[in-house]
């Protein structure tokens, strides 16, 4: 069993799901059982980070160093993994919107990414400046969705809404 030493927790259902960042497990502890699962992220060096659960209760989850989103179904006990199109974009955090798409921000690359997962399709929106994403925020309410992030490197607030 891995040693856990940094970690982002979310609850659903009373089932809990965690990422380990420098041993690049993603946790699942089963509420009805009290058993604690790790699964080893398939590609390597991953560092796992922040995640959000969806409606079909799977994890999805940021691979900082291996430039990817990733998503954990307890159903299958698998992890898939999406390779984010432009290297180095270093996906900090995740959420998921009512139409099932993954949205994360690039820490490096100033783009938000959005992941069609039924079509493994992304779409790459580049920022005008230097943003450094950190946290994610999708507003289901409005149509279509309207994500959200803080710019760390301009004291701002970004909106993107999709003309698609």
């Amino acid at each position: 069993m891995p040693t856990i030493r940094t970690t982002s927790c979310r609850t659903w259902r009373t089932n809990v799901y965690f990422t380990d960042f420098s041993q690049e497990h993603i946790g699942y502890i089963d509420a009805a059982t009290g058993k604690a699962s790790f699964y080893k992220t398939p590609a390597p060096r991953t560092a796992p980070r922040r995640g959000t659960v969806d409606a079909q209760n799977r994890a999805w989850f940021a691979s900082y160093r291996g430039n990817r989103i990733g998503m954990f179904d307890p159903k299958t006990q698998q992890i898939k993994e999406w390779l984010a199109p432009t290297p180095w974009s270093s996906p900090y955090d995740i959420a998921v919107d009512k139409n099932g798409e993954a949205w994360t921000g690039s820490m490096l690359t100033d783009r938000i990414l959005r992941l069609d997962p039924k079509e493994d399709r992304f779409i790459e929106y580049m920022l005008p400046r230097s943003t450094n994403i950190r946290r994610s925020f999708v507003d289901n309410s409005t149509t279509p969705v309207t994500f959200w992030v803080g710019n760390n490197h301009g004291a701002s607030i970004v909106k993107l809404e999709p003309l698609d």
